[in-house]
């Protein structure tokens, strides 16, 4: 493919979309330079954009929320409407959580793009937003990666030592591919060997050896089961379809003590779930679950007392920011 192509051309490119921050301007300096023999345009299943939905249908909710509010009276001239620049200029100056849309998603650095690709679309059902890659080059390598570079020269070592990959020199590639959920996306991201193909090949670095969660920095992805659904039984299925699938890492934690995997796998299904009956959770139900590259996920549901808690606090986000504007 040719490095020419520009974001007019691109029916995915939309500039009031939040579009991923190492995506790089072409026309400057070619940063990406895509090896016009390397691969063919990946094809893109054509898919309603669910983002684009849910932002109205959130606008929607704002606006009910924004007309309840008491009139203001209205001088009987008619006023001019603000200019666009002045507009823009007082949204500049208003505070960081005003020039806010939320959050547009969550990054997961991966092993295996094809297998997480498989997990999060085919097992839990998300739906592919769109996929890029092969991107190197010294602008998309010092996005990303300067604060690590001057790390390594501070600690006197080689960069590739501490997992830092060579973008600039192109020795190392990196791939994308985004995940739509009903309210969030999931970027998955492969930084993989020049050589290495996109999708199945190895990844640059090595996974890390220990993933508590109690260490600092640690993430986590959290998944909101249905109200109607049964917890136990969707935590076995989950199971049950990842192993089917090879992913052996997809593992629940259970809520009773279990010294070895045969035991785990021999409690009893109601230990797939912590239900929290009392204090400011009660109605929560959780457990801990690794993802099939190791990642830390977590499955809730939240009932009663502590959903009507979440229900009030969304309720009251979205007033603050009709009553701001936004």
């Amino acid at each position: 493919m040719s490095d020419e192509r520009s974001d007019a051309d691109d029916p995915l490119h939309d500039p009031k979309e939040c579009a991923p921050l190492h995506r790089q301007d072409h026309s400057q300096d070619k940063v990406l330079n895509r090896d016009d023999d390397s691969r063919e345009e990946d094809a893109v299943p054509a898919r309603p954009d669910r983002r684009a939905i849910l932002r109205a249908a959130g606008a929607a909710a704002i606006g009910g929320v924004a007309v309840t509010a008491p009139a203001m009276p209205r001088p009987a001239a008619a006023q001019p409407a603000p200019s666009p620049s002045n507009a823009l200029g007082a949204r500049n100056n208003a505070p960081l959580g005003a020039r806010l849309q939320g959050v547009q998603h969550f990054g997961l650095t991966v092993q295996n793009m094809d297998r997480a690709f498989a997990f999060y679309t085919e097992v839990l059902g998300g739906n592919e937003v769109m996929r890029d890659g092969d991107f190197h080059g010294e602008k998309i390598h010092n996005t990303l990666l300067t604060d690590q570079e001057i790390l390594a020269r501070e600690r006197k070592v080689n960069p590739r030592t501490i997992g830092v990959p060579d973008l600039k020199g192109g020795g190392q590639r990196l791939d994308v591919r985004f995940v739509q959920f009903d309210n969030v996306v999931i970027e998955l991201l492969q930084y993989r060997d020049a050589r290495q193909p996109m999708g199945s090949g190895d990844s640059f670095a090595e996974p890390r050896d220990h993933m508590s969660p109690a260490y600092p920095r640690s993430m986590h992805i959290c998944f909101y089961i249905r109200d109607d659904v049964d917890f136990n039984k969707f935590i076995h299925d989950l199971e049950v379809e990842s192993a089917r699938r090879g992913m052996t890492q997809v593992k629940a934690n259970r809520v009773i003590t279990v010294t070895s995997e045969r035991e785990r796998q021999a409690a009893p299904i109601d230990a797939n779930t912590n239900k929290i009956t009392e204090g400011q959770s009660n109605g929560w139900s959780l457990i801990y679950c690794k993802g099939p590259e190791g990642e830390q996920l977590e499955f809730v549901q939240a009932l009663g007392p502590v959903k009507k808690t979440f229900e009030d606090a969304i309720e009251a986000r979205r007033r603050l920011v009709a009553a701001s504007g936004g």
